[in-house]
């Protein structure tokens, strides 16, 4: 994790990312503490069951989070088996369910592949089970046809932090960091690469940054550099779909700067997982090839293949809107911090980019965090619903997403919210001491 100033602090995510919700994020946060601290981690664990503080919470902060009342947004990821295959429940209205089910790719997985491809205005799209898997695989192609492994990219974006070196592991390729700041990489730093490099990936936005974007015209400039450089323009856009709105231009305008585009369909648009990447036709004949061989070729996929075709269908339009909301609620939640007193805060962006963004107090994020769960029990109002980190020495961050959910809250609700929780801060403190 690196802090809103761009200093790097300590990552909490065991290298496996964590946006679909706080279910993982609580894990991984609870692994990499253990890791840091064996010994307070088993003094923490309670006799019965081992069971260590952090897991203890999390598990307190999903009961609290499917009673709440009011939440900012409600993840499939937290939902019951039975509401995730209520999801389907809009498929048959989108795809003719009495067609024979998918086999190693075909049927339903190619009409998704085909929407994708013209939502981008690609001339084809390849659907993988997993995102490092698809950019993997692309960044793989990309490297064999232009001759050269290196992929220049932020030392902040997720290859680096969340794949566990998967780059040299397992594709052969070679990292280059443009930059380590919590901003995206600008065209000078790309200019100024004193290494060729075949490919440039650009993650859009950059989520360890605080969901961050370029202007139009800095990513028209960054795509611009690398091409003067001869090499390549991959984007990792597991968040794309949401891009839209701050980049001022549809997302087939958006994957026209790119040679290929990686999706997400489970981060924005809920579905039960997998991704795609679009490009020009033969590339992503070459991706099938090395989906295969990279295990990626199941044999059924139908369930997820539909549940992001409903997700493009129900979610997208709406992304806009979650998007604009954000921006009202991120406003709301300085105010509501000023109103209770706090000495320093800062929602980072100010206005935020997508539907996304972090919120940094000053306060312990052991502390935090137990304030967030309590409010949620007590209250039925659940103001953060993921886990908070330590982003340096009495100073906590987490991660705040509207959606759906979050359109029910005004202003004034999110003020109160944030007024509130400050007070349960300062109860779990006066517990402690």
């Amino acid at each position: 994790m690196t802090d809103a100033a761009g200093r790097t602090t300590a990552h909490t995510h065991d290298g496996t990312d964590s946006t679909e919700g706080p279910a993982a994020h609580e894990r991984h946060e609870q692994s990499a503490a253990d890791a840091a601290d064996p010994a307070g981690a088993a003094g923490a664990a309670d006799e019965a069951g081992g069971e260590s503080a952090a897991m203890s919470r999390y598990r307190r902060r999903v009961v609290a989070h499917r009673a709440a009342d009011r939440v900012l947004s409600r993840p499939g990821a937290l939902a019951t088996v039975r509401e995730r295959l209520a999801v389907l429940d809009a498929a048959g209205d989108l795809y003719d369910l009495d067609e024979s089910a998918d086999l190693y790719g075909n049927g339903v997985v190619e009409t998704l592949e085909e929407r994708t491809a013209a939502l981008l205005g690609t001339e084809a799209a390849a659907f993988f089970p997993t995102g490092t898997m698809a950019q993997q695989v692309a960044l793989r192609c990309w490297a064999a046809r232009t001759g050269n492994p290196a992929v220049a990219l932020h030392a902040l974006s997720h290859p680096e932090v969340h794949e566990r070196n998967a780059f040299s592991q397992l594709s052969g390729l070679r990292p280059v960091r443009l930059t380590g700041e919590a901003r995206q990489p600008t065209a000078g730093e790309v200019e100024g690469l004193p290494e060729p490099f075949g490919t440039l990936m650009l993650e859009l936005p950059l989520r360890e940054a605080g969901f961050v974007l370029p202007t139009w015209e800095e990513l028209t400039a960054l795509t611009e550099a690398a091409r003067e450089r001869d090499a390549v323009v991959h984007f990792d856009g597991a968040r794309l779909w949401e891009s839209a709105t701050y980049l001022g231009r549809p997302v087939d305008e958006i994957a026209s700067l790119a040679d290929s585009v990686y999706v997400s369909y489970y981060k924005s648009l809920d579905a039960y997982g997998g991704a795609a990447v679009a490009g020009p036709r033969a590339l992503v004949e070459d991706l099938r090839t090395w989906r295969h061989r990279y295990g990626g070729q199941l044999f059924q996929q139908f369930p997820t293949a539909l549940s992001a075709l409903v997700g493009l269908e129900r979610e997208l339009p709406r992304l806009p809107e979650y998007v604009r909301h954000a921006r009202v609620v991120a406003a709301a939640l300085r105010e509501g911090f000023a109103r209770a007193g706090v000495p320093w805060a800062r929602v980072h962006p100010e206005v935020p980019h997508t539907q996304e963004f972090q919120v940094w107090l000053p306060y312990d994020a052991d502390v935090a965090a137990e304030a967030a769960v309590r409010q949620g029990e007590e209250t039925g109002t659940l103001l953060f619903a993921r886990a908070w980190d330590r982003g340096g020495p009495g100073l906590a961050v987490t991660e705040v997403e509207v959606r759906a959910a979050g359109l029910e809250w005004t202003a004034e609700d999110v003020r109160r919210a944030a007024e509130d929780f400050v007070a349960r801060v300062g109860t779990v403190v006066e517990a402690q001491g």
